[in-house]
């Protein structure tokens, strides 16, 4: 089964490699604000929790998010493999994704982390914030802290998995088909 974390910076392109990696592995995606939305809407308990904490400002804590993970992957049993898309985000939902893995005798096969450089980052944010509508891909200021943000808070995540022998960078500047063959020799290489 491979189990990929893919991992970058916002706007380093995760969105548009994902779709092409699921295409190619046959993965399930998962989608911790999409995992969050479905829950909610289906109105689980874990939803109906998540709902509560969000309505109150409150940060859904991980042991909630990690529920909702292993309700999809006990729904998936048979998939190829899954694509984690913005989890885990700390260290420490890092080990609580490799606790739960293991008690499926599953683990992370590899990590792959977009590299793209702060100003190639605001460009592209900037570009995309023109045609999306989103507020926080039209600023400056705020790009540069979320970018900020990433690296103060979620960069750890990547030495996590290059201990254990699992991070794999990758050169996010370029044609995107280039990028994704890339990504794909990563995958060949590990998996």
């Amino acid at each position: 089964m491979l189990n990929l974390v893919l991992f970058g910076p916002p706007g380093a392109g995760k969105g548009t490699q994902s779709e092409k990696i699921i295409d190619k592995h046959k993965l399930v995606h998962l989608s911790t604000g999409d995992l969050l939305r479905s829950e909610i809407k289906a109105g689980t308990e874990l939803g109906l929790q998540a709902k509560t904490l969000m309505d109150q400002g409150i940060l859904v804590p991980d042991e909630v998010v990690i529920g909702m993970i292993d309700n999809k992957l006990k729904e998936n049993k048979e998939a190829a493999g899954f694509i984690f898309d913005g989890f885990p985000r700390t260290v420490k939902q890092a080990e609580a994704l490799d606790n739960l893995l293991h008690s499926y005798n599953e683990q992370i096969t590899v990590m792959v982390a977009l590299v793209v450089d702060e100003e190639e980052l605001a460009k592209r944010l900037l570009l995309r914030g023109a045609t999306s509508g989103r507020p926080d891909d039209q600023n400056v200021d705020l790009i540069r802290k979320r970018i900020q943000e990433y690296n103060e808070k979620t960069t750890p995540v990547a030495d996590y998995y290059r201990q254990q022998g699992k991070y794999v960078g990758v050169d996010g500047i370029g044609e995107i088909d280039e990028i994704f063959i890339t990504i794909c020799n990563a995958i060949d290489t590990t998996a």
